[in-house]
């Protein structure tokens, strides 16, 4: 019996201390998380908070008018050619309203000219990110030599292609 109660005693006490061991490893799990999410607060602190010329480049792209082209340029590649056709749509960010209205009433001038800058690209030179970006500054060049052309002001920021077809 006095075994019994010796084991009572000993299995009791491993219990409070059991008990001790586990608030005090809910503490620490509480410090840990309070730590974390003030670590959190700090590191989000800082990415929400943008730079001031991020802020300005950001308002320009909001502020940013849109000219997209009423069809796609479509161009055959000649017979042997590693491609058929190439398709590429086209939207042009553009300064203000009247240079966005100068190039709606010449889009028939502007794609015959762009027209003829696609169709002097090869399917090698279309195939790789260096190519179309080149396209894309020969187009971007074009439409602001137009522009001037025409005593337009305002002048074409980006050529963007919204799509991309080459089969």
């Amino acid at each position: 019996m006095a075994e019994h109660e010796q084991e009572g005693k000993s299995e009791g006490g491993g219990g409070k201390l059991s008990t001790k061991k586990l608030i005090i490893i809910i503490a620490a799990g509480v410090l840990l998380l309070a730590a974390g999410g003030g670590g959190m607060f700090f590191v989000m602190k800082g990415q929400v908070a943008a730079p001031p010329e991020a802020e300005s480049h950001k308002k320009h792209i909001n502020d940013s008018l849109y000219y997209e082209m009423s069809k796609p340029f479509v161009v055959d590649f000649p017979t042997g050619s590693s491609m058929g056709l190439v398709q590429i749509a086209t939207t042009f960010v553009v300064e203000d309203q009247e240079t966005a209205d100068a190039l709606r009433k010449n889009e028939p001038m502007l794609r015959n000219n762009l027209m003829l800058i696609v169709s002097a690209q090869t399917p090698d030179d279309l195939n790789t990110t260096e190519g179309k970006e080149k396209l894309r500054k020969a187009m971007l060049d074009e439409v602001n030599g137009i522009l001037k052309k025409l005593n337009i002001h305002g002048e074409v920021t980006e050529v963007l292609f919204t799509s991309f077809i080459m089969q």
